[in-house]
């Protein structure tokens, strides 16, 4: 099975699929701590939101769900991991990559090339380098600034500002295709192929948005879904699509594990997929005790 070529790094590590039902979403939630508010978001803790909406456009497949994680970075750190720098052996699902190094919640730091290690674009963590190398996508997403005075956290045009300014402010760089253009344009165009999808966002207000839908959209059609849904979004990037998308949170008695499933030329299916392992995630822990 061949990836399309905008997602191309790994051709296959999908034999072991349609396992048991049950992997792609657990949820748990107890009664009197959970905080619903009507405009549709639970607060978990202080400067973390959980949202589920339903997307103005069902799709053929599962649910239709969006599900985004807000996370306030005043009260949040941000932590881009990849195993050229923890030494781990090899990638982990990323509900593993949680439970191993104390996360709260993660999700994809973006595609990786054949040798299930290195990035695809610029990808630094303070001292370690992950990939020097860039490429043609035009977002990166930044954190841990340099110096006061800028944001923690911010996502950037590359065709607006150089990949060079970003990292000579901020520590933490990833670099990774761009859905949204700042304040909020949708620049892909139309497209019959679809896939579920694990995105990075930021909002208005400079918070981040861990986001993750399983029914499968084409980009286009999942940027105008996003754009329409109450997040405040002002920009965003593609993280990883299909079946290797995924994204982990636990806090308290409350769990969710998401998995990606269908990837149009490449995994046609919608049967709980395997969840694949990952080189690189980004996690939150939090910056004071909750």
């Amino acid at each position: 099975m061949k990836r399309p070529a905008q997602f191309g790094r790994f051709a296959g590590v999908l034999a072991v699929v349609a396992v048991i039902a049950g992997l792609a979403l657990i949820l748990f939630g107890f009664p009197g701590e959970a905080d619903t508010r009507p405009d549709g978001w639970e607060k978990l803790a202080d400067g973390l939101e959980l949202g589920n909406f339903k997307a103005p456009r069902e799709t053929s497949l599962g649910d239709s769900t969006v599900v985004v994680l807000r996370i306030d970075p005043a009260r949040w750190q941000l932590k881009l991991l990849a195993i050229s720098e923890t030494g781990d052996a090899k990638g982990m699902p990323v509900r593993q990559w949680c439970e191993k190094h104390g996360l709260t919640a993660a999700i994809n730091a973006g595609m990786y090339d054949v040798d299930y290690r290195t990035h695809i674009g610029y990808m630094r963590s303070g001292e370690h380098t992950n990939s020097r190398r860039t490429n043609a996508y035009q977002s990166a997403a930044a954190f841990d600034p340099a110096r006061d005075g800028l944001p923690p956290f911010r996502i950037f045009d590359l065709d607006s500002t150089s990949i060079e300014t970003v990292n000579r402010d901020f520590h933490s760089v990833v670099q990774n295709l761009r859905l949204i253009k700042r304040p909020g344009e949708n620049r892909w165009t139309a497209q019959p192929k679809k896939w579920s999808e694990a995105a990075l966002g930021e909002d208005k207000d400079g918070q981040v948005l861990f986001i993750f839908c399983r029914s499968p959209y084409a980009v286009y059609d999942f940027n105008n879904i996003l754009l329409s849904l109450p997040l405040g979004l002002v920009a965003a990037q593609h993280l990883e699509g299909g079946p290797a998308a995924q994204m982990h949170l636990q806090i308290g008695e409350k769990e969710i594990s998401l998995t990606g499933g269908y990837e149009t030329g490449y995994f046609d299916g919608d049967a709980d997929p395997y969840a694949l392992p990952v080189p690189n995630v980004i996690g939150i822990v939090p910056k004071k005790r909750l």
